[in-house]
C-alpha cells in the first residue's frame, strides 16, 4: 500500500539551499519512496531558540510503501549523513526533516507523533504545506485560518522557486 506523506524541511547552517536539495535527492533515492511535489522555498526567522541564523524552509510530498517508523529511521539517517547535530533544542542545523502527515493516520509514540505536534502553531510549516497539500483542511482544521492565527507568519518571506532535477 502506498502512503502519501508530507515532510517539512529546514536548514540554517552553511549552504542552506544546497542542504535542502541534497536532502530531497537522498529522500528520492530511498527504496520504496517517490518524491511527488515540493513547495517553494521560504526564508523564515527562527522560532523557539532565536539566537541563530534565519532558516530556509519548504515542504515535500512523497509516496512510500514504508511504514512511519521505518521512514523516520531513514530520514534520520539522511539528517546524520548531512551532518545534523542535535546540540541545542530548536538550535542551528544543517538539515531538519520532520514527518508532518502520514496519510491521515494519527500516531502517538514516544519518538514519533503524527500529525507533527507543533505544525498547527507554525506558519513556517503550514505556508509551504498549503502549496502542495491536496485540500484546505487537515483533520478538519482549516489551514488558512490557522496560518492567520500563527505568531510567526510575519517572519516568513518567499525565497525562491524550488527546482529539483533528481
Amino acid at each position: 500500500m502506498k502512503h502519501n506523506v508530507f515532510l517539512s524541511l529546514g536548514s540554517n547552517m552553511g549552504n542552506r539551499e544546497r542542504y535542502l536539495k541534497e536532502a530531497i535527492r537522498e529522500i528520492s533515492h530511498l527504496d520504496n519512496v517517490k518524491v511527488d511535489k515540493a513547495s517553494n522555498i521560504y526564508e523564515t526567522e527562527p522560532v523557539g531558540y532565536t539566537d541563530q541564523e534565519c532558516f530556509l524552509n519548504m515542504a515535500v510530498s512523497i509516496y512510500t510503501e514504508l511504514n512511519a517508523e521505518t521512514l523516520l529511521g531513514q530520514l534520520q539517517r539522511i539528517e546524520n549523513f548531512l551532518d545534523r547535530k542535535r546540540i541545542v533544542k530548536w538550535g542551528p542545523r544543517t538539515i531538519d526533516i520532520d514527518i508532518l502527515l502520514f496519510d491521515l493516520v494519527r500516531l502517538n509514540l514516544e519518538h514519533l507523533k503524527i500529525p507533527h505536534p507543533l505544525m498547527f502553531e507554525r506558519a513556517f510549516v503550514l505556508i509551504p504545506l498549503r502549496e502542495i497539500y491536496h485540500g484546505n483542511e487537515v483533520f478538519g482544521i482549516d489551514i488558512e485560518k490557522v496560518i492567520n492565527n500563527c505568531d510567526d507568519k510575519e517572519g516568513i518571506k518567499y525565497y525562491k522557486k524550488f527546482e529539483f532535477l533528481g
